[in-house]
C-alpha cells in the first residue's frame, strides 16, 4: 500500500496559493482520529474542546497541560496523513513566555504532533516569539477565543464594531510577521474575515468566518451530532449520532433484558 502524502506546514502554504481549500477537524482519540485521517483532512486539531465535549466543562478553561498531552499523544499514533495541531490550553502561555516554550516543548516531546496553537494577538507575540525560537511551528487564533471568555462574557460575533476589527487586522498581521504558518478565526463578520485573508500570505482557516477564506474547521462531535445542546449558525450537523448511539444502546439494553442476547450462535 503507498504511504499517503503527509501535509507540511509547506503543504498548506501551497495550497493557499494554488486555490485549494483546507479542510481541518478536532480529534481527542485514537479511534476516531484513525477514522478522520482516512478521509483525506488536512488538518487535525487536538482542541481544548476536549474539556467540552470529552470532560463536560462549561468552558475550555479547566483542561490541563497533560491532558491536552494526554488526547494530543493518542490521536498522533492514528495519523498518518493529517497535519496535526495541539492548542495549548488556558494558563500555559499567557504573560510569561519561558513558561510558552517549556509547554511547547513539552508537547512536542510528548506527543509527537507537528504544531502548537496560541489564542491571542499582540498580547502573545513575546510567547509566539519564543515558541517559534525553538522550531516549533504556530497557529495562530483570533475573533472569538474562547479561553478569554470571562473577558467577553458572552459568545457573541466579535470585530463587529470598527475599532476591534481594526485590532483584529492589525494582529493578524503580527501574527503573520511574527512567523505564524497559519491562523483561525473565530465568529467574526464573512467580509472582515475575507479582506483578513486576502491580505495575508499565510493560510487563513475559518469556524464562523464564512466561506471566503482559505479554510474550514468544526468540533467533530458538533458536526456528527454527539453533542445536541450546541448548535451556532455556521455548525451545519453532517449525521445524528446522538440519536443512532442512543438508538443501539437502547437495543442492547433490551436484549440482555429480554435474554435475546446472546444468542446460540454467540457463545462458545
Amino acid at each position: 500500500m503507498v504511504k499517503p502524502k503527509k501535509v507540511t506546514t509547506h503543504v498548506l502554504q501551497e495550497m493557499k496559493l494554488h486555490g485549494r481549500k483546507i479542510a481541518m477537524i478536532t480529534a481527542y482519540d485514537y479511534s476516531l482520529a484513525r477514522i478522520i485521517d482516512s478521509t483525506g483532512i488536512d488538518i487535525v486539531l487536538v482542541g481544548d474542546s476536549a474539556s467540552n465535549v470529552m470532560a463536560g466543562n462549561e468552558s475550555t478553561l479547566p483542561i490541563t497541560l497533560d491532558q491536552m498531552i494526554y488526547h494530543a499523544t493518542s490521536v498522533v499514533k492514528a495519523i498518518n496523513r493529517a497535519l496535526v495541531v495541539v492548542d495549548m490550553p488556558f494558563g500555559t502561555y499567557q504573560g510569561n513566555s519561558k513558561e510558552a516554550l517549556c509547554s511547547a516543548i513539552k508537547i512536542m516531546k510528548e506527543t509527537g504532533a507537528h504544531a502548537v496553537k496560541l489564542e491571542g494577538g499582540r498580547e502573545i507575540l513575546e510567547s509566539v516569539g519564543r515558541i517559534l525560537s525553538a522550531g516549533i511551528p504556530v497557529m495562530g487564533h483570533l475573533g472569538l477565543m474562547p479561553q478569554s471568555i470571562h473577558k467577553y462574557g458572552t459568545y457573541v460575533v466579535r470585530a463587529t464594531e470598527e475599532e476591534e476589527a481594526g485590532k483584529l487586522i492589525n494582529d493578524a498581521q503580527l501574527l503573520e510577521k511574527a512567523g505564524c504558518f497559519a491562523l483561525v478565526l473565530e465568529k467574526i463578520p464573512a467580509k472582515l474575515a475575507s479582506s483578513v485573508s486576502a491580505s495575508l500570505k499565510i493560510p487563513v482557516i475559518g469556524i464562523g468566518a464564512g466561506r471566503d477564506v482559505d479554510g474550514q474547521v468544526l468540533v467533530l462531535h458538533d458536526m456528527l451530532g454527539i453533542i445536541q445542546d450546541f448548535s451556532p449558525r455556521f455548525l451545519r450537523r453532517y449525521h445524528n449520532l446522538y440519536e443512532e448511539i442512543k438508538g443501539a444502546v437502547q437495543n442492547y439494553t433490551d436484549d440482555v433484558k429480554n435474554m435475546n442476547f446472546p444468542n446460540e450462535k454467540e457463545q462458545y
